[in-house]
């Protein structure tokens, strides 16, 4: 209804109590202020001042917008100043979706660089899995989801969704260090067929059911959970083996744990997602940006 420049122009005819007074603090001509404010009262739908001599006084609409004036244009400025901190990165908050693997490696690389050149943007971390995630990410729940597919397990990305690759992450396979096939540089995954296996989330309980069958076995999964931790202490027990992405070898914590590459090779490819309009917001771009900084640092970088 109104246009915050006609708010200013009025409360400073009221504050110098005439249109010349006005227009010389503010720097303009007479006959500006006064086209200011006749479209101020057009739309207003009522005159603001009427004239006593030679004096200007406030009409009944005048007295209660001008009891309105400052605290508006208080308003305004502190908007203005937000949305400057906002554009320069002075400020801002992102709300991110990581799983595990991710939140314990790519995730405090980057923060860590966003934190020490931009300490004013805040990032929000929340843990996921992928594709419930995703699903989440496209009701708004959060602006960024770090994600991962599969090959043979890829799904559609909606068209409200953005992907950015970030890495490869090559699947390894944990076993006890003195297990007999940790002396090799790689192993087969049907050299594990007799194996007991200890499963992971059901996307990569999904993949790794798949490509069993692909080497012609069934696995023993003799435990399933989704904490690395747990994984790792079930492993170093002698309790089972597990096929894990290749981020985790990052963050063992098991001395008696070894990790060693699939033969032949697999991957799953670790992205980032984001709402298509939110590409725009200068700290989730800023975030995008040190993820990929992160990822880039790392081996099998696509």
């Amino acid at each position: 209804m109104f246009d915050s420049r006609h708010i200013k122009t009025f409360h400073a005819v009221v504050a110098a109590g005439s249109y010349s007074a006005a227009a010389r603090a503010l720097g303009y001509t007479q006959p500006a202020i006064t086209q200011q404010m006749k479209a101020l009262e057009r739309a207003v739908g009522t005159p603001l001042f009427t004239r006593v001599g030679r004096r200007m006084r406030l009409t009944e609409a005048g007295e209660a917008l001008a009891r309105h004036a400052e605290t508006i244009l208080d308003t305004l400025s502190v908007a203005q100043q937000q949305m400057s901190s906002l554009t320069r990165l002075r400020s801002g908050r992102v709300r991110m979706c990581a799983f595990p693997s991710a939140g314990a490696t790519l995730v405090p690389e980057a923060l860590a660089r966003l934190a020490a050149d931009h300490p004013g943007v805040r990032v929000e971390l929340l843990e996921g899995e992928p594709p419930e995630s995703l699903r989440r990410l496209e009701r708004g729940e959060f602006d960024i989801a770090l994600a991962f597919t599969y090959p043979g397990l890829h799904d559609e990305v909606p068209d409200e969704l953005v992907e950015i690759p970030l890495l490869e992450d090559q699947l390894t396979v944990l076993m006890p260090a003195g297990h007999p096939l940790a002396r090799r540089r790689a192993v087969a995954l049907a050299d594990l067929a007799e194996e007991r296996w200890i499963a992971g989330c059901l996307r990569c309980r999904t993949n790794f059911l798949h490509e069993c069958t692909q080497v012609g076995f069934a696995p023993d999964i003799a435990f399933t959970t989704d904490d690395i931790l747990v994984v790792q202490s079930l492993v170093a027990e002698g309790l089972g083996v597990a096929m894990m992405p290749g981020l985790v070898l990052s963050f063992l914590r098991h001395d008696r744990i070894t990790g060693r590459p699939l033969d032949p090779a697999s991957r799953r490819q670790v992205s980032a997602y984001v709402l298509r309009d939110h590409l725009r917001v200068p700290a989730t771009a800023l975030v995008l940006d040190e993820l990929k900084a992160a990822a880039k640092r790392r081996a099998g970088c696509c």
